[in-house]
């Protein structure tokens, strides 16, 4: 039994409570901290056109990019209290509160990003989902992402010793904020629409970032050296909160969770569409490029292993499925 028809058989008990509520159309509201011109942005732009379509137009779905409802952290709050229906959120905030999740970032975990779907589309990554619902009051739909994480940067990094006391920007969760403390670097949480201008003024030396993002906001034109070491992927996951769950119906429900989903396969399908494109133009640049493997970081490996492991026990079974999908 799939994760979703095990949510809904749990909460079928407080949706008949509901029952005279269900019929109702509902505008829905759906954060976003990408700006409006990114892949999750669009996709959720097309997940509402495609809702309301579906639903004859009883349902809207309202989009709010760029983190006009708040931070990731705020918009949870939000939507444990019903006040936000939906979000797609990176996984960072989820593994702040639930764990498990944290194993989504072992570093070297996936290959690629073709690698990394393969992996967000399994029954394994599927498990994480089932832990929202109780763990942080979400019911969680399925998965996107972006591409794999790179580091780019004002001075030159050849080695991970040239990352000792660099100020590097993160986006704010423990496993990461973890490994990049194993190198010995100082990391910075700060939202991606303030990395420009810190890039710019010298407030951080580096950031951890994707190739999309880099192009999209230009980050190359403020630090033109860039370590292509694809030592994690970045998932995204789409959310409902508990409480508007529990007042649709299951007609609505199914509907909200195969339209989603979709649209989330969308955006897993499109960074893999990309990817080798968005490299092959960021090494056109006129930009310092090192490459990176697993041994050039073996040292912070193990530590964030150290820390990780015994606080993530999915890390185990990711990692055999992940092994099972590698081609």
């Amino acid at each position: 039994m799939n994760h979703c028809k095990r949510l809904t058989l749990a909460l079928t008990a407080t949706a008949l409570a509901v029952t005279s509520f269900n019929a109702q159309a509902r505008d829905f509201r759906l954060g976003l901290i990408t700006p409006a011109q990114h892949l999750w942005s669009t996709e959720a732009e097309a997940f509402a056109e495609t809702l309301n379509e579906r639903s004859g137009g009883e349902h809207s779905v309202s989009v709010f990019p760029a983190q006009q409802l708040g931070n990731e952290a705020q918009m949870v709050q939000q939507l444990q209290s019903g006040a936000l229906d939906m979000a797609f959120l990176t996984i960072a905030e989820i593994s702040n509160r639930i764990p498990d999740f944290g194993a989504l970032y072992a570093p070297y975990l996936v290959d690629d990003v073709n690698h990394a779907a393969r992996l967000l589309r399994s029954d394994a990554a599927g498990e994480l989902l089932d832990l929202m619902p109780q763990g942080v009051g979400l019911v969680g739909v399925g998965y996107g992402m972006v591409g794999m994480r790179q580091v780019l940067s004002r001075d030159p990094i050849e080695s991970a010793d040239d990352l000792e006391g660099q100020r590097l920007r993160i986006t704010p969760f423990e496993p990461i904020r973890d490994f990049y403390t194993a190198t010995g670097a100082a990391p910075a949480p700060m939202p991606l629409l303030e990395v420009y201008d810190a890039l710019a003024n010298g407030q951080v030396d580096a950031i951890d970032m994707d190739f999309d993002s880099i192009l999209i906001l230009k980050f190359y034109e403020q630090a033109d050296n860039l370590l292509i070491s694809n030592h994690m992927m970045f998932p995204m996951v789409g959310v409902v909160s508990g409480r508007v769950w529990r007042e649709l119906s299951e007609e609505d429900r199914e509907l909200i969770d195969t339209t989603m989903a979709e649209h989330l396969e969308n955006v897993l399908a499109g960074f893999e569409e990309k990817d080798a494109a968005q490299e092959e133009e960021i090494r056109a640049l006129d930009i310092n490029i090192v490459e990176a493997d697993a041994e050039f970081f073996s040292d912070a490996i193990a530590e964030w292993e150290a820390i990780w492991a015994p606080r993530a026990p999915m890390l185990e079974t990711l990692r055999e499925e992940a092994e099972r999908l590698r081609e």
